[in-house]
């Protein structure tokens, strides 16, 4: 007796022209991001592009967008395994229209429009607006720490780095004499591949090197300053003032060289729970929803600086997105703490909880006591007490589940703890694109679970439900 198997011949050919509509289905988050995009405003990428119709075609903009959208979407980051995808995974295949572009097309793509990704964050939190997910009475304030495109071994002191500047020319200078004599006014062979690559390591080292003469200078200053103050004091006063002068950055006890990366000069040596990191301090707001209302970038590795920039940014991104309110409650852990911040807050800024300790190792208030505060305690104390009682306590709680759960999914849902390109300013670029992507998830999912709650339904008007 025969076996009774399907028939599987891979010689087949098709009997009907194939669609590539047919190869997904209609639910797919493909579709879904090439029907956001298809709501976005693009007119940011366009700029770029000859409009009389010469030169060589260009790869569409809408392609190009939603590559990138459904590939962080997935975790997929790498230009050259976008490339890989778009032959060996249907959706991509979908999202190309079954014709991939090379990975230097998609590097080039993310290099020259770096501004112009930016502005998807703000269209993805138009369509969650569209949607009604971005109610802002509570928001939530918290930083992560990613890693940058550089390794912590790259890290030079400023004598080093002169040492290798020095060299680096010298080297160059000796090969451009050397090859003006072999070849004279023409141009000679590509050179090596042990040679590729040196002019941008030589500006990197160059940057390198200013950055680190820019904050000495700064040092030199702040402490000429102090000593104008000592000097103009002891004139007043007639009289020398007590105690040694204050010495010099370089001449100060303990003094530790300050040390930046050759590969990312912009980038910071971080502290995280688990361990050092060489990359940038990425901030974040969500709401309630988990829906991200702003994202910045910052190289301090503290968050206490990033209050109010980012209650700043909340309220530019919000209104770039068209979204008339603004938050009225903001909890944020005790990293943002710190008297300078709290009386810097004024009526138009959100009602803070802000914890000023470990509130769940450390349950003891800082006054130590629970009765009524004294008339001279200082700003930290009366936000701890503020955060301390049932109703401040209530509200300082949701913290953890609107912020937190925003970097685990991009941490370790989507595996992105690092970002792809060098300096700050890609760097801010990227994040903004992550938080953009997650917020299309939110929206994806939201989607999914309720079809009625979508800004847009495919089946009804050509958007993915």
């Amino acid at each position: 007796m025969a076996f009774n198997f399907v028939a599987e011949d891979r010689d087949q050919l098709y009997l009907l022209p194939v669609s590539v509509t047919e190869w997904l289905p209609e639910d797919h988050l493909a579709y879904f991001v090439l029907d956001a995009v298809e709501e976005m405003d693009l007119s940011a990428f366009y700029a770029g592009y000859r409009d009389d119709g010469w030169g060589g075609a260009a790869r569409h903009p809408k392609t190009m967008v939603a590559l990138p959208l459904y590939a962080y979407c997935v975790g997929v980051r790498s230009s050259r395994q976008i490339e890989r995808a778009c032959l060996t995974d249907v959706a991509f295949r979908v999202i190309c229209a079954n014709a991939g572009p090379d990975h230097t097309t998609i590097a080039r793509f993310r290099r020259r429009h770096e501004q112009a990704l930016k502005t998807l964050f703000t269209a993805s939190l138009r369509l969650c607006a569209r949607a009604g997910m971005t109610a802002v009475g509570l928001v939530a304030l918290d930083g992560t720490k990613l890693a940058a495109n550089a390794s912590m071994q790259a890290n030079r002191a400023k004598d080093t780095i002169d040492v290798e500047v020095e060299k680096m020319f010298a080297e160059a200078e000796a090969t451009d004499t050397a090859e003006d004599a072999e070849h004279g006014a023409a141009r000679g062979d590509e050179p090596p591949a042990v040679l590729r690559g040196r002019a941008d390591r030589r500006r990197r080292f160059a940057q390198a090197k200013q950055l680190l003469d820019a904050e000495l200078e700064e040092q030199r200053r702040a402490h000429e300053a102090r000593l104008a103050e000592r000097a103009a004091e002891e004139e007043r006063r007639g009289a020398k003032l007590r105690g040694r002068k204050p010495k010099a950055p370089e001449e100060k006890a303990g003094h530790r060289e300050k040390k930046v990366n050759t590969t990312d000069p912009e980038s910071r040596v971080m502290s995280t729970a688990r361990g050092f990191v060489q990359g940038y301090n990425a901030q974040a707001v969500a709401n309630e929803e988990q829906v991200v209302l702003a994202a910045e970038v910052t190289d301090e590795p503290n968050d206490f600086g990033q209050l109010h920039p980012m209650i700043e940014a909340t309220g530019a991104s919000l209104a770039e997105a068209g979204i008339d309110e603004r938050p009225e409650k903001l909890a944020a852990d005790a990293g943002y703490a710190c008297e300078d911040n709290f009386a810097a807050l004024d009526a138009d800024d959100p009602d803070c909880y802000i914890a000023t300790r470990n509130m769940k190792n450390n349950p003891t208030p800082r006054t130590g006591r629970r009765g009524p505060l004294r008339t001279d305690a200082t700003l930290v104390d009366r936000m701890d007490r503020k955060v301390s009682v049932k109703k401040g306590k209530a509200i300082y709680r949701l913290r953890q589940q609107i912020i937190e759960p925003v970097f685990g999914q991009i941490k370790d849902a989507r595996g992105i703890r690092g970002f792809m390109r060098r300096g700050k300013a890609a760097a801010d670029s990227e994040w903004k694109l992550i938080c953009g992507t997650h917020n299309l998830l939110k929206l994806y999912r939201r989607a999914q679970a309720t079809p009625s709650a979508a800004p847009y339904s495919r089946t009804a008007a050509g958007t993915a439900a």
